[in-house]
């Protein structure tokens, strides 16, 4: 049951980290994160934490 979760989270986590890494680098516009350096760094930190999720979710085995 935890499996498809942790893969679910992860891959969220992931699309979020790379449109704030997007915003953050200025590659897409229309809001305050535009240009901000701050998401630019926080974005591929969140993107990591996704992909630690979805190698978890993947490599974990079901519980008997």
């Amino acid at each position: 049951m935890y499996k498809p979760v942790l893969i679910t989270v992860g891959v969220l986590l992931i699309l979020i980290g790379a449109v704030w890494t997007a915003q953050g680098l200025g590659y897409l516009a229309g809001s305050a994160m535009t240009g901000v350096t701050l998401w630019a760094v926080v974005g591929p930190v969140l993107c990591l934490a996704g992909l630690a999720l979805v190698v978890t979710g993947i490599r974990r085995r079901p519980l008997r």
